[in-house]
């Protein structure tokens, strides 16, 4: 972790009022609240409207959940958010990678368990990190497989994920009880 306590403290469900409970009451992950969305709560606005996109982004995406975890996971990696690292595991997981995949993953683009598609996946999200821009053979590589819509939704999904990346360690975002960081 990059702060060792919050900077924004979480705030329990059981203290919500009612506008952060229309908000944020139905993220229960795995039976309860995560620390993410109690410290979200304390902008319940900014929550309520950043969750649309982010639903988007997990759940309603062209990419395959694989493909999307690949690089959830590495943008979290680059990024140094142990958070997000940790929930994505179980989600990459559940998303059919193996725990070889997911080590590799900070390893990167050359490591011998990518196959050519997932080796781009890899550096168009560290191209994304480094220089806010995929470069053409590495965008040609994907569009061989991709339509424009995925092509649009990796980019929004490195870039929503860099963000989260950075609000989880600037907020001093704590892991929950069932998540390991790295």
């Amino acid at each position: 972790m990059k702060v060792e306590t919050p900077r924004i403290k979480p705030i329990h469900e059981d203290d919500w009022n009612e506008t952060q409970r229309a908000s944020l009451g139905k993220q229960v992950i795995r039976g309860k609240v995560a620390n993410i969305f109690r410290t979200f709560a304390n902008h319940d606005a900014l929550a309520k409207r950043w969750m649309v996109f982010a639903n988007h982004v997990l759940f309603k995406s062209t990419l395959s959940a694989r493909d999307r975890e690949i690089v959830i996971l590495r943008i979290g990696w680059l990024c140094q958010a142990e958070y997000e690292w940790g929930q994505h595991v179980i989600i990459g997981k559940s998303a059919g990678m193996s725990d070889e995949e997911i080590a590799s993953v900070k390893e990167g683009a050359s490591a011998s368990v990518w196959n050519e598609h997932e080796s781009l996946l890899i550096k168009a999200t560290d191209e994304l990190h480094s220089d806010a821009f995929i470069s053409d053979g590495t965008w040609n590589g994907l569009a061989k497989n991709y339509s424009d819509q995925q092509m649009m939704d990796l980019v929004f999904t490195i870039g929503q994920y860099n963000l989260v990346s950075m609000a989880l360690n600037s907020f001093g975002v704590q892991l929950d009880d069932d998540i390991n960081g790295f």
